[in-house]
């Protein structure tokens, strides 16, 4: 995503002072224009399953946040109304992986989205795919 999107960047850092959970666990916004985004998230120590690889919790998250940036950042309220994800490589504390959404269908009130997972050496770590229902409101206010 090379160019910038002033509007969708401030969706994008309206939704993102909103949400606890996602700066609890350091997730980054790096890039968002319409309908897709970029976030990042450092795996920490204490994101790590009893198998020492990141916790697919954590995963799901990350990938979940991207995808509601993308879905969120024309200013329409958007939210989950399903998704799947398929964990494809294990992911190690240290790393900073990068989640990359793109809408790939919106129509009435219903939506399609992509997110991919890669580490920092490029290789897909997990796939997730979420659908996603327009409600009533604003991200910001409407003027």
């Amino acid at each position: 995503m090379a160019e910038q999107d002033p509007f969708a960047r401030a969706c994008s850092d309206a939704m993102e002072a909103n949400d606890r959970a996602s700066r609890m666990m350091g997730i980054k916004i790096v890039d968002t224009k319409a309908g897709q985004a970029v976030l990042t998230m450092q795996v920490r120590s204490d994101m790590l399953n009893g198998h020492d690889v990141c916790h697919g919790g954590m995963l799901f998250t990350l990938a979940d946040t991207a995808f509601a940036h993308a879905c969120n950042n024309t200013n329409k309220v958007t939210l989950a109304s399903g998704c799947t994800i398929d964990f494809l490589a294990p992911a190690y504390a240290g790393e900073t992986l990068t989640a990359t959404a793109v809408e790939r269908s919106r129509s009435g009130r219903t939506g399609v989205y992509d997110v991919e997972i890669h580490n920092p050496d490029g290789k897909l770590v997990a796939t997730f795919r979420g659908r996603s229902y327009q409600i009533k409101g604003s991200v910001l206010p409407e003027s």
